[in-house]
């Protein structure tokens, strides 16, 4: 992974969300995380984090957060009525939480393994809050490097949604349509189908970089 055209998208997404009188409230990319770190929080866990995630975390950043949004005017085309901002994050120290959330989602809405709906929230590892009750995470049924997969609380058009094979290729694509916001309506049209992944290079991506001005 080229971490350094990651780094480079970011100040490329931010200075272009303020050039078009958009608010770019949060840029945090602290520095990578240790083994150490990272084993004693797989410990806390139970289980060996996805080795992307932790190849991320040791080489780029152990906590990531960009917050970004459109003028309050903005006029977005039809298709991407629904993109008004930027939310990406996550951050080693945050899993414990986050996964505290997810089983309490289990133990108290989605019970049941043999429910085609319930069962999306089984055996997954959440690293990144949507914000409203749905999360981004790792599918943990993979035991070579887990996909990303969307879980929605409110039988959200997303949910079970693949958005990516593996944490990389997830930043990868994400960063190329400006790290649009993490609810679900928001990375959909970048997709044509539940295991399709957001694609960077379709006809919509281009489209919505070159209405935003992105040259990404």
């Amino acid at each position: 992974m080229d971490y350094e055209s990651i780094r480079e998208r970011i100040a490329t997404i931010s200075a272009r969300i303020q050039q078009i009188g958009g608010d770019v409230q949060e840029v945090v990319i602290d520095d990578p995380v240790s083994t150490e770190q990272i084993l004693q929080t797989e410990e806390k866990l139970g289980i060996e984090l996805p080795k992307s995630f932790k190849k991320v975390l040791q080489e780029f950043s152990g906590n990531f957060s960009l917050r970004w949004f459109l003028p309050d005017d903005s006029e977005q085309p039809d298709e991407f009525r629904g993109v008004f901002c930027g939310t990406p994050h996550w951050g080693l120290k945050l899993l414990p939480q986050f996964e505290e959330a997810r089983i309490g989602w289990i133990t108290n809405v989605f019970p049941n393994p043999e429910n085609e709906y319930d069962v999306v929230w089984h055996n997954k590892l959440v690293f990144c809050e949507v914000g409203n009750g749905d999360y981004l995470a790792f599918d943990m049924k993979d035991d070579t490097d887990a996909p990303i997969v969307y879980l929605s609380h409110d039988d959200g058009k997303g949910h079970g949604y693949k958005l990516a094979n593996n944490f990389i290729e997830f930043i990868e694509n994400w960063s190329r349509i400006g790290f649009v916001g993490c609810e679900d309506w928001q990375w959909l049209p970048f997709t044509t189908s539940s295991i399709s992944g957001i694609n960077p290079d379709g006809l919509e991506a281009k489209r919505f970089r070159t209405w935003l001005g992105l040259e990404i």
